[in-house]
């Protein structure tokens, strides 16, 4: 129970990535970390994976601020193309990022980073498909498992998500 003192949003919308929601929010939870589904202020509050497997979103993202909470998790699939249309959650993010608050990403989860302008000059990666979009960002983008670069941690894919929660459980573990 490593996280107990913890609160994380992990941010879901139509067409999400189901490994990218559920793998870290059942991780931490299991650390003792409460985790809340943030949707956009607008569309449904039952959200359907690419697959179709539903989520509830808790919370809108004009409900939350930043100061309420420790880390965001960006999951990826086609939701991340969803979610920066809402410049609340943009703004969530941002403000996340302009307090020092983690902010992890995984596969196109970096379409949210680029709309709210946290990849410059950092190092980090995403799903190859969007690796110029990170690029003109200013991210210095690598192929890597997992990059780790102050309060960003970023993925590539699914298969990364085991070094994912890793690095953000360390992470979020060292600042209690």
């Amino acid at each position: 129970m490593r996280l107990r003192e913890k609160k994380v949003a992990v941010l879901v919308a139509e067409m999400y990535q189901e490994l990218e929601v559920w793998y870290p929010y059942y991780r931490l939870k299991e650390e003792g970390a409460e985790v809340l589904l943030v949707g956009p202020g607008f569309g449904p509050e039952v959200v359907n994976s690419k697959v179709g497997y539903p989520a509830t979103i808790e919370k809108k993202a004009d409900e939350i601020l930043a100061d309420g909470f420790d880390a965001v998790i960006v999951p990826g699939g086609y939701a991340p193309d969803i979610l920066r249309r809402c410049d609340k959650v943009v703004g969530f993010v941002k403000e996340m990022n302009d307090r020092g608050k983690l902010i992890g990403a995984i596969c196109h989860a970096g379409w949210v980073l680029v709309s709210a302008d946290v990849v410059r000059g950092k190092r980090g990666t995403s799903f190859f498909a969007i690796k110029d979009d990170m690029v003109n960002a200013g991210l210095n983008w690598v192929d890597e498992e997992v990059v780790v670069d102050g309060n960003l941690v970023t993925s590539r894919m699914p298969d990364d998500l085991p070094a994912f929660m890793r690095e953000i459980i360390k992470k979020l573990a060292q600042e209690s």
